[in-house]
C-alpha cells in the first residue's frame, strides 16, 4: 500500500488533494496557520488519513501541538504519527485518545543525518515497541547502500505490518519500494504534482509501476 504524503499550506488545498486519494499522511506541520476548524475540516470528511505533526517545524507549544493532534484523532484521524523521543505525558495522552477513537497510533523514530548501528537501532526498536502502538515508524537518512541493507534488516525482527522502514535520500529510495516488499505495512510517497516531504521520497504513480512489475499483482494503487 502507497500512503501519499500531503504537504499543503491551506486546509482547503489539502481537502482538494486528498479528494481522489485512497490513503494519505496529512502535514499539518506545513500548514501557515494551523487551527481546530482547519484540522477538523481536513479529517471529517475522509477516512483513512495519517495525521502528523512534527516538533519543532511551526512555531507553536508542545501543549499546542498535542491539543492539534488530540483535534484530528477527534474529527476521524485513521492514524497518528508521534515521535518516539516525544515527553512521556504527550504520548501517553495521544495513545488513550486514539484508544478510545480507534485511531491507530504510530510510534516513529527519524534520523535526519544518519542511520545509527544495529545494536542503537535494535534498542531504539524495542523501546517503541514497549508502548503497543499499531505501527512502528523508522526513518533515516542513508549515507551508504549498506545503511540501507541494515534498516530493511530490522524487518526480519520485525512482525508482519510491523515496522515501516525508510532509508532516506538518494542511497536509500530502494527501500521505498523494497519495504512493502519485505513486511512493511505501506509506504510513504509524493504525489504527482506534490512536494516531497523527505529526502529521496519518489511519487506515487512512479511506485505503483515498480511495484507491479515486481510483484505481478496491482494491490498498491493509492488512488480511488
Amino acid at each position: 500500500m502507497i500512503c501519499i504524503s500531503i504537504a499543503e499550506k491551506t486546509a482547503t488545498l489539502c481537502q482538494k488533494k486528498i479528494k481522489n486519494i485512497n490513503f494519505a499522511e496529512i502535514r499539518l506541520d506545513a500548514l501557515e496557520r494551523p487551527n481546530i476548524k482547519d484540522i477538523e475540516k481536513i479529517f471529517k470528511n475522509h477516512q483513512n488519513l495519517i495525521a502528523t505533526l512534527r516538533k519543532g517545524i511551526v512555531e507553536i507549544s508542545e501543549e499546542t501541538r498535542k491539543n492539534y493532534l488530540i483535534v484530528a484523532i477527534r474529527a476521524g484521524a485513521a492514524f497518528v504519527d508521534i515521535e518516539l523521543e516525544t515527553d512521556e505525558k504527550f504520548k501517553s495522552e495521544i495513545l488513550a485518545e486514539a484508544d478510545a477513537a480507534n485511531c491507530k497510533v504510530i510510534i516513529s523514530y527519524h534520523n535526519y543525518e544518519q542511520t545509527p548501528p544495529l545494536v542503537q537501532l535494535n534498542k531504539l526498536f524495542l523501546e517503541a515497541r514497549e508502548y503497543g502502538a499499531a505501527m512502528i515508524k523508522f526513518a533515516c537518512m542513508a549515507n551508504t547502500t549498506k545503511d540501507t541493507a541494515r534498516l530493511l534488516g530490522l524487518l526480519a525482527k520485525a512482525k508482519q505490518n510491523e515496522l515501516i522502514a525508510i532509508s532516506m535520500g538518494e542511497k536509500g529510495k530502494i527501500s521505498r519500494i523494497a519495504a512493502p516488499l519485505l513486511g512493511s505495512p505501506f509506504t510513504y510517497a509524493s504525489s504527482l504534482s506534490g512536494e516531497k516531504t523527505a529526502p529521496g521520497q519518489i511519487n506515487a504513480e512512479s511506485i505503483e509501476k515498480i511495484m507491479v512489475l515486481l510483484d505481478g499483482e496491482d494491490d498498491f494503487s493509492s488512488n480511488g
